[in-house]
């Protein structure tokens, strides 16, 4: 699950290129802005079928709050 979550993440925000660790902080990325932020929603949700609220995506710091939170909903 590990590897299809990074896969996800570099695809919504279009960074297949470069590595994605879990202690990086997504929001810290070059390619991070709001069009990315909704890209990345959909594809949680399609990938993933989960859905998170404003207020708690708002909180996620790192690439691994990131992903605890889409293990969480599953």
């Amino acid at each position: 699950m590990e590897n299809k979550f990074i896969e996800a993440l570099q695809e919504a925000l279009e960074m297949e290129d470069q590595q994605i660790n879990f202690e990086d902080n997504f929001r810290d990325y070059d390619t991070w802005d709001s069009l990315s932020r909704l890209s990345l929603i959909a594809v949680l949700d399609d990938e993933f079928e989960v859905q998170i609220e404003d207020a708690k995506f708002e909180k996620l710091i790192t690439v691994k709050d990131l992903y605890d939170a889409v293990v969480a909903k599953n």
